[in-house]
C-alpha cells in the first residue's frame, strides 16, 4: 500500500510539473514548446486541459483553444471561463456571449468577466443589464467593475452611488472609487474621500500622488509623497515621472539617486527625461550604469539621438541592440523622414520584414507628406492590421494632395472612426475649399455622437469665417463656451478670424483682449482682421504692440500689415515696415510672392503705377499671378493702356488658359472708347477658348447658407430671384433718367 501511495505521489508530483511547465510556456508565447509537453503526456487531467488551454487563448490560438475545449472529457468552470476570456480578449463578443449563455454554472468571475468587457469599451447599459441579472450581487467584483466602468465615462456621480450601495466593502472598494475621482482630474473630491477612507494602503497614496501629478499639481504631489508612511517603487517612479514630464530634471534626479531600490521603469523614465530634454549626453552615462536594459530603454536612447538630429549614432545603437524592437526602428524611420531621407527610412523599413503597425505609419506618413500618395497606398495595402492612425494618415494624405474623392471614399470604409478622423476630412475640404461640406462635416459627427475637440472647433469655425456664415459660427462659439473649449488658443485663434471675416471687427477684438495666453496666429489674425475691414492705422499699432511685447513677425505679419497699409493707403507706412522687416537684421523675414503682390496693390491704389511696374518687374519671384492681375486692375482704374498692355502680356504668359486678363483689357479700351482695339482684345478672348470659372457668393438666411453660382439654374427659386433682381435693375433706370 505504501509503495503504491508513493507511485501516485509520484505520479502527481510529475503531473504537477507538466501541468506548471505548459502554463509557463504559455505566458512566455512559446506556444510550439507547450503543444509538445501537452500532446507527449499519458496522463492528463482537467488542470492540464486547461492549463493548454489558457497557453492558447492568450496567445491568440483561439481556434486550437477552441477545438481543445470541444474535445475535453471534463469541463469545468475554469475551462468555461479560461474560454470566454480568450475570445474577450480578442473582442469575439458573439463566441463569448454564446459560450457565456450555454454555461451549466456561472461563478462570480464568470459574470464579472462579462461585465468587465463591455464596463471596458463603455456599454454601460448592456454592463448594467448583466448586473441586474446576477442574483447574489455581495461580490465585491461586480460592484468594483460597473465603480471602474462609470468611472472611465467620467459619470463619476453614478459611480459614487454604486459605492455607497455596495452591501460589503473592501480596501480594493475604496481604492477603486478613490481612482474615480482621480483620474477624471477631481482632487478636491478625491483628497475629501481620501481623508474619509475607512483604512488606506500604498495603493491608495500613489493614486493620491498621481492624480496630482496628472493635473500638473506637482507641489501637491510633493507633499503627499512625503507623507506617504512606506513608500513603494511604483511610489517613487510616479513622482519621478512628474518631474520629468514637467521638465523639472533637477528634481527628478535627486529623488533617483535616493531611491532606495530602483527598478528599471525608474531607469527608463530618468533616461527619457533627459532625451527628451536633448541631454542625450546624460542619457548615454545612464544608460551605461544600468544593471539591465530591456526594448525600452534601448528604444529611449535611440529615440534621443533622433530628437537631437544624430542619426548615424541612432543606427549604430540600433544595430548593437539585442531585442528586436519596432518602436525603436519606427523612432527611425521618422527620424530620416523628418530630414528627407526617404530612401534611407525605406531601408530600415524593408530590412523589418514585418507589417508592425507604427513603423508602417510612419511610413505612410512620410510619403504623404512628400506628396507620394502611390507608395503610401502600397504600403497601407500590404498591412496586416490597419489602426485609426492608419486610416487617418491616408485620408489626410489624399485631402492634402487635393484628391478628396479618395479621402472620402477611404472615410467611408473605415470600421470605426474617432475625432481625428472626422478632422483629417474637414481639414481636407477647407484646405479644397469645400467649405459647405467642412460645415456638414461638423454636424455629421454630431449625430455618430463623437465629441468635438479643439480641431474640430477650429476647423468649423473656418468654414464659417470663409462663408461669413456669421450666424452659424456664433452657435459654434456658444457650444464650444458650453462644453469648455471657448478658452483654447486654437478656437480662440478661429475666433478672431471668423468675427474679423464677417465684419464684426469690434467683437474680434474683445476675444483678442479676454484671451489668456496668445501666440503669433493670435496677433496675425487681428492684424488680418483690421487690414480686411479698412482699418490700416489700427493694423499698424497693433503690430508696434506686438513688437513691443517681444513677438517676432513672420511672414504671415508681414503680408497682414502691408495689407492693412495698401486698403488704408497708407503708402510710405507699407513701404517702411516692408524695408524693416525683409533688410533689416532684427527680423530678417523672407519676402514671398505673396507680400510682392501686395507691395505692387500698395504702389498701384496710390496710383504709382511706375514704380508699382519696376518693383513687379525686378521681383525674386516673377511667377506671380496676384502681383500682375493686381496691377493689370489698377492699370484700369487709372487708365493705364500701356502698361495694362504690359501687365495682360505677363499674365497671359503665367494664365494662357484663362481670359481674365484680357476681360480687364478689353474694358480699359471701353473706358477709353478704343473701340476697335475693344473689339479685336474681345475676339482674342473667344479664340483662346479659355477656361471660365464661375462666380460664387453665400448668403446666410433662417439659420442656412446658400451658395449661388454665376448661370446655376439648379436653385430652386431661380426665377423668383431673377425676376427681383429684373425688377430692381428697372427701378434703378428709371430713378436714374
Amino acid at each position: 500500500m505504501k509503495e503504491r501511495l508513493k507511485v501516485i505521489g509520484r505520479q502527481g508530483s510529475r503531473l504537477f510539473q507538466q501541468n506548471s511547465k505548459i502554463t509557463q510556456l504559455g505566458k512566455s508565447g512559446r506556444i510550439a514548446e507547450a503543444v509538445k509537453v501537452f500532446s507527449s503526456m499519458d496522463r492528463k487531467n482537467t488542470v492540464t486541459y486547461n492549463s493548454m488551454l489558457s497557453a492558447y487563448t492568450k496567445n491568440g490560438k483561439l481556434g486550437d483553444a477552441r477545438k481543445l475545449f470541444d474535445r475535453m472529457p471534463d469541463r469545468n468552470v475554469v475551462s468555461w471561463n479560461t474560454m470566454i476570456a480568450g475570445y474577450l480578449r480578442n473582442d469575439s463578443l458573439q463566441e463569448a456571449h454564446q459560450l457565456f449563455d450555454s454555461m451549466p454554472a456561472r461563478d462570480g468571475y464568470s459574470w464579472a468577466l462579462m461585465l468587465s468587457y463591455f464596463t471596458r469599451i463603455g456599454d454601460l447599459e448592456k454592463a448594467r443589464g448583466i448586473f441586474d441579472s446576477v442574483l447574489d450581487k455581495r461580490d465585491p467584483v461586480l460592484w468594483g467593475a460597473m465603480i471602474t466602468g462609470y468611472a472611465k465615462k467620467g459619470k463619476i456621480d453614478e459611480a459614487k452611488r454604486f459605492f455607497d450601495e455596495m452591501p460589503v466593502k473592501n480596501l480594493v472598494s475604496w481604492n477603486s472609487m478613490l481612482a474615480a475621482y482621480t483620474r477624471n482630474g477631481a482632487m478636491r473630491s478625491a483628497s475629501l474621500f481620501f481623508d474619509g477612507m475607512a483604512e488606506r494602503d500604498v495603493v491608495s497614496w500613489n493614486l493620491m500622488v498621481d492624480g496630482y501629478v496628472e493635473l500638473g499639481d506637482l507641489d501637491s504631489a510633493w507633499e503627499t509623497f512625503n507623507r506617504i508612511p512606506d513608500p513603494n517603487v511604483i511610489s517613487y517612479v510616479t513622482m519621478l515621472s512628474g518631474f520629468v514630464r514637467n521638465g523639472r530634471l533637477v528634481e527628478a534626479r535627486g529623488l533617483f539617486d535616493q531611491m532606495p531600490v530602483r527598478n528599471i521603469v525608474s531607469w527608463n523614465a530618468m533616461i527619457g527625461g533627459y532625451s527628451q530634454n536633448g541631454q542625450i549626453d546624460e542619457a548615454m552615462r545612464l544608460f551605461q550604469e544600468m544593471p539591465e536594459r530591456d526594448s525600452v530603454t534601448w528604444t529611449t536612447v535611440i529615440n534621443g539621438y533622433v530628437r537631437v538630429g544624430e542619426l548615424e549614432e541612432a543606427k549604430a545603437l540600433l544595430n548593437q541592440m539585442p531585442f528586436k524592437s519596432n518602436g525603436a526602428h519606427a523612432a527611425l524611420i521618422s527620424g530620416y523622414l523628418q530630414k528627407g531621407k526617404m530612401e534611407e527610412a525605406s531601408q530600415i523599413f524593408d530590412r523589418i520584414g514585418t507589417g508592425d503597425v507604427v513603423c508602417c505609419n510612419a511610413m505612410i506618413a512620410g510619403y504623404t507628406q512628400s506628396g507620394r500618395m502611390e507608395k503610401a497606398l502600397n504600403v497601407f495595402k500590404r498591412m496586416m492590421r490597419k489602426d485609426s492612425v492608419s486610416w487617418n494618415t491616408m485620408i489626410a494624405g489624399y485631402a492634402q494632395a487635393g484628391e478628396m474623392d479618395k479621402a472620402l471614399r477611404l472615410f467611408e470604409e473605415m470600421g470605426q472612426r474617432n475625432s481625428i478622423s472626422w478632422n483629417s476630412l474637414m481639414a481636407g475640404f477647407l484646405q479644397n475649399k469645400s467649405y459647405f461640406n467642412a460645415l456638414n462635416c461638423f454636424v455629421s459627427m454630431g449625430r455618430e455622437e463623437i465629441k468635438p475637440d479643439e480641431s474640430t472647433f477650429a476647423c468649423g469655425l473656418s468654414a464659417c469665417a470663409n462663408m461669413a456664415a456669421l450666424r452659424a459660427g456664433k452657435q459654434l462659439h456658444q457650444y464650444a463656451a458650453k462644453i469648455g473649449y471657448a478658452s483654447d488658443l486654437f478656437v480662440g485663434n478661429s475666433l478672431i478670424t471668423l468675427y474679423a471675416k464677417c465684419g464684426e471687427i469690434r467683437s474680434a477684438e474683445i476675444l483678442f483682449g479676454e484671451m489668456g495666453s496668445r501666440d503669433i496666429v493670435s496677433w496675425n489674425s487681428l492684424v488680418a482682421g483690421y487690414a480686411l475691414n479698412g482699418y490700416g492705422m489700427e493694423a499698424v499699432k497693433l503690430f508696434e504692440e506686438m513688437i513691443g511685447k517681444g513677438v517676432c513677425p513672420d511672414q504671415v505679419t508681414l503680408l497682414g500689415v502691408l495689407s492693412a497699409c495698401s486698403h488704408g493707403g497708407l503708402t510710405d507706412q507699407g513701404i517702411e515696415l516692408f524695408k524693416c522687416l525683409t533688410v533689416t537684421e532684427d527680423f530678417s523675414v523672407e519676402p514671398l510672392p505673396e507680400h510682392y503682390s501686395c507691395l505692387v496693390d500698395l504702389f498701384a491704389r496710390a496710383g504709382r503705377l511706375e514704380e508699382a511696374f519696376e518693383i513687379a518687374r525686378n521681383a525674386k519671384s516673377e511667377e506671380n499671378v496676384g502681383m500682375w492681375g493686381s496691377l493689370l486692375g489698377a492699370c484700369r482704374v487709372h487708365r493705364n493702356l500701356k502698361l495694362g498692355r504690359s501687365s495682360s502680356q505677363k499674365l497671359s504668359e503665367l494664365e494662357p488658359h484663362k481670359a481674365s486678363d484680357l476681360v480687364l483689357l478689353s474694358n480699359i479700351n471701353s473706358e477709353m472708347c478704343n473701340w476697335d482695339e475693344a473689339e479685336k482684345v474681345r475676339e482674342a478672348i473667344e479664340g483662346r477658348g479659355a477656361d471660365k470659372q464661375k462666380g460664387c457668393s453665400w448668403i446666410e438666411i433662417g439659420n442656412q447658407v446658400h451658395a449661388f453660382l454665376s448661370d446655376d439654374r439648379t436653385q430652386p427659386r431661380t426665377g423668383e430671384i431673377c425676376g427681383i433682381l429684373k425688377s430692381l435693375t428697372e427701378h434703378e433706370i428709371i430713378c436714374c433718367s
